[in-house]
């Protein structure tokens, strides 16, 4: 993408009433939605992020089946969730915003509860070690999800990487996590939920045309 189309992008971000780009420093000293984006919905609707949500293809899906939910993608890459706002907006989905911020910040724009569920839609599966503090189901992640989600709270990760999807499984039971559904092939094997089967991103479409498997994981975090 050139840098003329990212300004572009960014400067629309900036008009766009479902997009959310605070500082660093606000989320630091007190981000003014944390346990409060009630208001922001305008109703008390459950809450349900995607991070890393790219071009926001799983939240807007994931908001047009589930209008009595309210769904957030978070990425830091303005430019790529830009697609997804304004996909949003021209169908006139009131139940559906973006969240531009690092996501090691996540538990700074999010009460204690205020979280029903995350998703993880093909995280970079950091595979080297030196990488690992990056990986979006390492330990310290863990805990700051378990900081935000409700006490049933769930997390689904869906990946093409098996590296990453044995990496949290053996961390999940290490750590003693509660698995409710594992599966290393889900368009082979029968028992994903149709929101995993039936939403594919722009990247999942590519992996699947090149024939690999692509992996789920539904857990709840003890």
């Amino acid at each position: 993408m050139g840098s003329k189309n990212k300004l572009k992008r960014f400067k629309e971000n900036e008009t766009f009433p479902n997009v959310v780009q605070p500082t660093r420093d606000e989320a630091l000293q007190g981000f003014s939605l944390k346990g409060n984006w009630a208001s922001f919905f305008k109703n008390d609707y459950p809450i349900i992020l995607e991070l890393g949500c790219g071009k926001g293809e799983y939240t807007v899906e994931l908001a047009k089946r589930n209008p009595d939910k309210n769904y957030i993608g978070v990425d830091i890459k303005g430019a790529r969730f830009w697609r997804g706002a304004k996909s949003a907006l021209a169908q006139g989905l009131e139940n559906v915003a973006f969240l531009r911020t690092q996501i090691e910040l996540i538990d700074c724009f999010f009460g204690e509860d205020e979280v029903d569920e995350i998703w993880i839609t093909f995280p970079d599966p950091q595979i080297k070690y030196k990488r690992t503090k990056h990986r979006l189901t390492n330990p310290q992640f863990l805990e700051r999800y378990q900081r935000i989600l409700k006490k049933e709270g769930t997390v689904h990760l869906k990946t093409d990487s098996e590296f990453m999807h044995g990496y949290t499984l053996g961390l999940l039971q290490g750590l003693g996590h509660e698995i409710c559904y594992a599966n290393h092939n889900v368009y082979r094997n029968e028992g994903s939920p149709a929101e995993v089967l039936e939403i594919q991103t722009f990247y999942e479409k590519q992996y699947l045309e090149k024939g690999k498997p692509i992996t789920y994981i539904q857990f709840r975090i003890n």
